[in-house]
Parts: C-alpha cells; structure tokens; sequence
C-alpha cells in the first residue's frame, strides 16, 4: 500500500475525506503511498487555525523565526539524496535534479532565515513640525499557497519560506500529482519550532480544496504555480474578495541561437533548457531560433546529442531523461507533436513512446523543424521534451519572433556578439535574459518572474519577495 501522507491542520495529522494513489511514473505498476483528500470544512479549519496562529507567530523574537527556517533548510539539504530520490520516484525528473531541487528547497529557507534579520524600516520627518514617521512593512496574515507537481519542493519553498520570515502563517495545497514531497517538507518544518496552525497542510483536487482556498474571504493572500487558465480563475475569484494574488502561469521561451554562436555551447544550452527535466518546466526553451546560417549545422549537432540521450526510470543514474509526470501528459505531448506535423513541421528525431523493462510514461527526446511562429505548436506550451526550430534570417527577426508570444518568462541567446547580446537583453519581453546559458535555471537571491501572461503580480524569490508576503504601515507621532 505504501506510506500514508495525513493533512496537518493546526499541530495535528489528520485523515480526509478518503485517499489519492501516488503512482510512479517509472513503474506504473508500483504505488508509493496514499494522499488523504481534504474536505472543504477541512480547509475552513486549516485557515480559521493559520488566522488564530498568525499574530503569535508574527510577535515571536526574530531568533525563533531565524532558528526555525535555518533548521528546517539545514535539514532539507542533509536529507537532500533521501528526499530527492523519493522527489524523482513520484515526479519523474532524473535523480540528478531531484536531489538538486531538495537541496535547493533548503537554500531557499536558509536565505529567508537571513533575511528575517534584514526587515529594517525607514523613518521621515513630516512637513508639519514636531511630527516624526515611522515607515515599515508588516505581515499581509494568512497566506494560500498553491504550488505545481513539476517542482514540487523548490516552488513550494520559495513560498513558504518568504511567507514564514515575514510573520505570516500558511494554508498550503500542494499538487495532487506529488504529495510525498510536499508531505516531507511540511513534516521537517512541523518540527522546528513553528506554532500550531502557522503551517497547514491541506491535500486534494484544485476542484474542491483548491477552490474552496481562493474563494475563501478570510485569506489575506494567494501565491499561485500553475496553468494559464487555472491562474486565470485564481485572479477571478481572490479579486471578487479583494484579496491580492501573486500568479505564475508559464510560457512559450524561445533560445535564439546566431550565425556567430559556439554551436557546441548552443547545443548544451539548448539541451539542458529544453530537456532537461523532461521538458517539463516553464523555463524550457521550447522554441529554437536559428539564424539560417548555421540553421543545419546546428540541428545536425542537436539530432545527434538528442539520439544518444538516456530515457530511462528517474532514479536509475544513468538516466538523462525520465518518464513524463502521467498519462496524460505524455498524451499532451503526443497530441502536440501529431499537431505541428499537420501543419507542416518535419520530425527530425523521437517523439515515440520508449518501451523499458517497467511499465512508465516515456517519451523520446523531441526535435521539429521547419516550423514558423504562426503554428500553435509555437504558441502554446506542450510541456515535455519537445523543441521546434524557427529558421530566421539575422537579429531583427530573431527577437521580432522571440517577442511573438503571448508569454514572456524567459528568453535566451548564444553568440559571440556583445552587440547582439546587448541589444537583446533590451529588447527581448521577458522576465529573466540569459545569454550563452540555458533558459532554465535561475538562482534563489533575485528575482523571478515574467512578463504578460506569464506572471502577475509582485516578483517572487530574493528581497523582491517581500513586496507580496508583507502590507506597509506608515506611522505619525507627536512628539
């Protein structure tokens, strides 16, 4: 039967309203454990506990709240080859990554550990004499968390642990695609010195416990991982209570690669930001402009590293690309790949189901040419481990198609051209600029986030973080 994953509602795990199988996606055939499912009176309790806990754990000493997060990070990064393993069991990313993304979730709660030192205010002279003003940040309250099954542990912690350094408490809904790991790091905070109630647990459907969170008018915030369409209706229903909502919501990333391009360092760029992970990041450069150039050149380079790529179960070593996360995810993605060739693109390699000695949800590595921006397979995002390569003819069209997007997350570009680099760190409508680096990957001190409709709202991670978690107060005094 596997391990049984309870809520935690005010100090106390409790069962739901029945359970949720947790399949692997290496081996279908195994069952890691069982999610109790949250009922909605269950998640009234979980936020009427978080309200109740709130005000004591935003007056508790900044020691306690520093003690509590570098704790809880040390922990997650000690445990990181545990955790992660069971990460890459349930999710489906190769081993590798699964213990880097736990490791990560501790770096998160030790840099927030930190800055539970650095809220410092600010102070004003008024225009009226003998008048002073005190500026400084408090606690938005309640915060709901609602965090996706691609990174089930780093984006839960890049939540949570801003949420926490800044006083306020949490109803978190993790996806029900992956609950062990949200489990595990719910339990390792359970344990290091927070109030009952500052941190709630609550599993299930976004149907039932996710609606019955963002609906609810006694939750002061809502930071929300997730599809276009799902963030849509978190903003529907928090602006209906007028409770603010931070949204990401993916995107369409394009790595433009230039007739002046090291094509080895664009083929690992490429590679690691549209495969690793199996594709299935909003980071990914799905979208490959090419100068025409060097458009052969480099799909040859490409085709060949795709074609020797290990597909294989996500904790086996040697694997480079693991199953997708479910069934149908991997049927998404086929769906996708059988779209763009109606519409003229050519298959170059993969895209075939893997059969391996456990029955899981593989998919080769994908590469489509001849493709061009007005294909949906351009403008809409599979999510898996899928490329399309976009033939163009110098810098001007290479941004005009980076830009033709309803998204705008991140954007990359490999050349040997300050010029061109330059000019595309300004132009590209993005959030995050890489150049000669992949699209994915982003460091855990600065801002994250995009643009159009791939984000709204204040920026997450780093000291932009506490533009969302915390309300100022400007006070007058006589004195």
């Amino acid at each position: 039967m596997g391990e049984l994953y309870r809520n935690l509602i005010d100090g106390q795990w409790l069962d739901g309203d029945g359970t949720v199988a947790n399949v692997n996606p290496s081996n279908t055939e195994e069952v890691i454990g069982h999610a109790a499912q949250a009922t909605a009176a269950q998640v009234r309790d979980a936020i009427a506990a978080a309200r109740a806990a709130q005000p004591q754990w935003a007056a508790a000493g900044l020691e306690q709240r520093h003690r509590a997060l570098m704790g809880a990070g040390a922990e997650l990064m000690e445990r990181s080859r545990e955790l992660g393993r069971e990460l890459s069991r349930e999710e489906g990313k190769p081993l590798a990554e699964g213990v880097g993304e736990v490791y990560r979730a501790g770096q998160f709660f030790q840099y927030y550990a930190a800055e539970v030192h650095r809220q410092f205010g600010e102070t004003a002279d008024s225009v009226r004499p003998g008048i002073e003003i005190d500026i400084r940040r408090e606690p938005v309250g309640v915060v709901g968390i609602i965090s996706p099954w691609n990174f089930p542990m780093a984006t839960a912690a890049w939540k949570l642990a801003p949420a926490l350094a800044f006083g306020n408490a949490v109803v978190f809904k993790p996806a029900n695609l992956v609950p062990a790991s949200a489990w595990a790091m719910v339990e390792v905070l359970h344990r290091h010195e927070l109030p009952p109630g500052v941190v709630n647990l609550v599993m299930g459907r976004g149907s039932s416990v996710g609606e019955a969170l963002i609906n609810s008018p006694d939750i002061d915030a809502i930071s929300f991982t997730g599809s276009q369409d799902v963030g849509r209706r978190v903003a529907r229903a928090t602006a209906a209570n007028l409770v603010r909502c931070q949204l990401e919501m993916g995107s369409k990333n394009a790595l433009v690669i230039m007739d002046d391009a090291d094509l080895d360092l664009a083929v690992q760029a490429a590679v690691a930001g549209g495969y690793s992970g199996t594709g299935q990041k909003c980071t990914a450069s799905s979208r490959l402009v090419v100068h025409e150039a060097v458009h052969d050149a480099f799909v040859d380079k490409l085709a060949v590293r795709l074609e020797a790529m290990t597909v294989g179960p996500a904790v086996d070593e040697t694997t480079e690309i693991g199953p997708l996360a479910d069934a149908a995810q991997l049927e998404n993605v086929e769906g996708y790949i059988r779209l763009a060739e109606t519409e003229g693109a050519h298959r170059v390699v993969g895209g075939t189901r893997v059969e391996l000695d456990t029955p899981g949800h593989y998919l080769s590595p994908c590469l489509l040419t001849g493709t061009d921006n007005r294909m949906r397979i351009n403008q809409e995002e599979a999510f898996g481990p899928l490329a399309t390569v976009i033939r163009v003819a110098g810098i001007d069209e290479a941004i005009r198609v980076t830009n033709d997007t309803v998204f705008g997350l991140t954007a990359g570009i490999v050349t040997g051209s300050l010029s061109y680099a330059n000019r595309f760190r300004r132009e590209a409508h993005a959030g995050c600029v890489m150049v000669n680096l992949p699209t994915a990957g982003t460091d855990y001190h600065v801002p994250f986030g995009g643009r159009r409709t791939s984000s709204y709202g204040p920026r997450e991670q780093g000291r932009y973080a506490r533009e969302f978690y915390t309300t100022v107060k400007t006070s007058y005094v006589r004195s």
